[in-house]
């Protein structure tokens, strides 16, 4: 029941692996100010001491960095920035654990597994469209990245992993907390570990719908089900809803959650049209066009900028 697995997560290979992704995913610096190019030097140095810290179940990790994400549709998303230090200790976590959990996982699973694409999952659900199955059940759930229940999740990585320096590590990494206007606060809900918690926290999802037979397609927290009649969306949904608060402790979003045809519906920025055929969804196309027009607009005005600078040299 990978009893001694911290031993194989500090390994000088797994080491090397997650340092090496962490540098090539690169992102900005956590509450520390310091970059990747920053932190290697001090790595190599402290490296034998924060071995044996995380091999005694010591180390303590730091409080994450918040931003604010604008989402196309109006509000922000947070996001909690890690040290570039924590990034890496994460990421020799997550070489270990997405070796062991993965191949659990439901094969209508398909965000943030090798081998697995968004395109892979819009795939799926034509095949189920071509099929026959021609209402969709599209669910949202409200916030789902700042809502895990931490409990739910430790009990379901405590069920196969039975390191305690390896579980100790992940609640330390779940209670970390958020650095905000020089303060800590406390955080009780929400994964900043990794994606492959969303699918560890999520594959009891993907086991209830396997066990009604329904045809799902999933990537991370966005869910399509396709049925054969608008009557049996209607009850799946339902019924879903009520299954996710009593099992997940997480709220579908009423409103942007709902049934229709699959060409009504988007999943994943497309949708599949009546002809059983994948093709853009609207709204998608016109965030496209917004995008471009802005990144045209900032490049003119770049533009002008650096002929007005010559014009005065």
């Amino acid at each position: 029941m990978h009893e001694d697995l911290m031993e194989e997560v500090v390994t000088q290979d797994h080491a090397t692996a997650a340092w090496l992704a962490a540098k090539r995913n690169g992102g900005a610096p956590g509450i520390d100010g310091m970059t990747t190019e920053q932190r290697r030097d001090h790595v190599r140095q402290h490296w034998e001491t924060l071995r044996a810290k995380l091999l005694a179940g010591t180390y303590v990790p730091s409080p994450v960095r918040r931003v604010e994400i604008p989402k196309p549709n109006g509000g922000v998303r947070l996001l909690g920035i890690p040290t570039v230090l924590d990034r890496w200790i994460q990421q020799m976590l997550l070489q270990v654990l997405q070796a062991i959990f993965d191949p659990t996982f439901s094969a209508h699973s398909f965000g943030f597994r090798p081998g697995k694409s968004a395109h892979d999952a819009v795939r799926a659900a034509q095949s189920y469209v071509q099929a026959g199955k021609d209402w969709v059940v599209d669910m949202d759930i409200t916030q789902f990245f700042d809502r895990v229940n931490h409990d739910i999740l430790m009990n379901r990585i405590g069920q196969t992993i039975r390191d305690k320096r390896v579980l100790g590590l992940m609640g330390r990494y779940l209670r970390a907390g958020v650095m905000v206007e020089g303060l800590v606060q406390a955080s009780e809900e929400g994964t900043p570990l990794s994606p492959l918690l969303t699918n560890i926290y999520l594959d009891a999802l993907d086991r209830e719908l396997d066990r009604r037979g329904l045809a799902f397609s999933r990537y991370a927290d966005d869910c399509n089900i396709d049925v054969s009649s608008p009557r049996s969306a209607q009850r799946v949904l339902a019924s879903l809803t009520a299954w996710i608060q009593k099992h997940l402790r997480l709220e579908v979003n009423a409103t942007q959650s709902g049934t229709g045809r699959p060409w009504e519906r988007k999943f994943l920025g497309f949708r599949i049209n009546p002809k059983g055929q994948i093709e853009a969804a609207p709204t998608s196309v016109e965030r496209f066009k917004t995008k471009v027009r802005e990144l045209w607009r900032s490049c003119q005005s770049q533009t002008r900028a650096e002929l007005r600078d010559t014009w005065r040299a």
